[in-house]
């Protein structure tokens, strides 16, 4: 007879079981008492035994209605907990969400991305893979990565991206570098230098855009040496074996080895972008993707009212 006991059956007996009366039962339920002390009667009809003695003057628990209304309690609170668990995952609030981005990032918004992000969701477990571009949407192709922050990604077919962020690209040369006197510099006085730079299979489109700004005008560098992280690549720079171009904020990582210089005229920029699979359907997705936005939103307008 368990199958006919419904959770109003539970609510109804836990309220008479408190109050120890019917009435004052009643009115905290918000109902009439004949209804609730029929509803009382069906679940000891289900159970197989009395849970309540009831006199005309008092309403006392039996020995099975005090081990029953132990469990009660605890199936109210067990589903209430279910509920609200299923309702924060439908919400994207609760779970476990894979986030790959390239390191880069960490010079720009995501820190604060995953400040917000932490702030809103705390019952959300991110789970961060650093790794290159072209890993990170390997990942997201193959269900590893839930949601990537990358820089200069190809257009790969299955996955939505959503820009986040634009850079201009700088110079970076030794600091003993005859260039290295000014602010900005002209890539022509880059030309007869060898180049650090990213691997090629970090991300072809990331590898390109530097080469591109040099092929404008009239080159193409020699890269002596590559180097997966930028801080890496930078302490080559500042050790004399080349000069780089790199997005703007590596400024925030320069040591005094080398300078960053602007780079005026050039249209080239790097871009930062939120990468998902198309028809994502977690709502946990979703919103990681508009604490991102908005979080690249206030980014924008720091930066320009620091550029005005």
């Amino acid at each position: 007879m368990a199958m006919d006991v419904e959770l109003r059956h539970l609510r109804y007996f836990v309220a008479v079981a408190e109050e120890l009366h019917f009435g004052r039962a009643a009115q905290r339920l918000h109902m009439a008492q004949p209804p609730l002390s029929q509803a009382v009667r069906q679940l000891e009809e289900a159970v197989g035994c009395a849970l309540l003695s009831r006199t005309s003057r008092s309403v006392r628990l039996t020995p099975a209605g005090e081990a029953f209304l132990d469990r009660a309690r605890r199936t109210l609170h067990n589903v209430a907990r279910d509920v609200h668990e299923a309702r924060s995952i439908g919400r994207g609030e609760a779970g476990v969400l894979n986030v790959g981005y390239v390191g880069s990032v960490m010079m720009t918004l995501l820190p604060d991305v995953l400040r917000r992000h932490l702030d809103e969701f705390p019952g959300v477990q991110l789970r961060l893979h650093e790794s290159f571009t072209s890993r990170v949407v390997e990942g997201l192709l193959d269900g590893s990565v839930d949601a990537g922050v990358v820089r200069d990604a190809e257009p790969v077919a299955g996955l939505e991206a959503s820009p986040l962020l634009t850079e201009r690209f700088v110079a970076v040369v030794p600091a003993a570098h005859p260039a290295a006197g000014g602010s900005s510099a002209s890539v022509l006085e880059l030309r007869d230098d060898p180049f650090v730079s990213p691997p090629r299979s970090a991300g072809p489109r990331a590898y390109e855009k530097p080469m591109s700004i040099c092929e404008e005008h009239g080159f193409r560098p020699a890269v002596a040496h590559e180097a997966t992280h930028w801080l890496t690549i930078l302490r080559l720079v500042g050790a004399g074996l080349g000069v780089t171009i790199a997005p703007e904020c590596v400024r925030t990582i320069a040591s005094p080895e080398v300078r960053c210089l602007d780079l005026p005229g050039t249209r080239v920029r790097s871009e930062v972008e939120l990468v998902h699979r198309e028809g994502e359907p977690r709502p946990m997705v979703a919103a990681f993707e508009r604490v991102a936005r908005a979080q690249a939103q206030a980014h924008a307008h720091a930066q320009a009212r620091r550029d005005a």
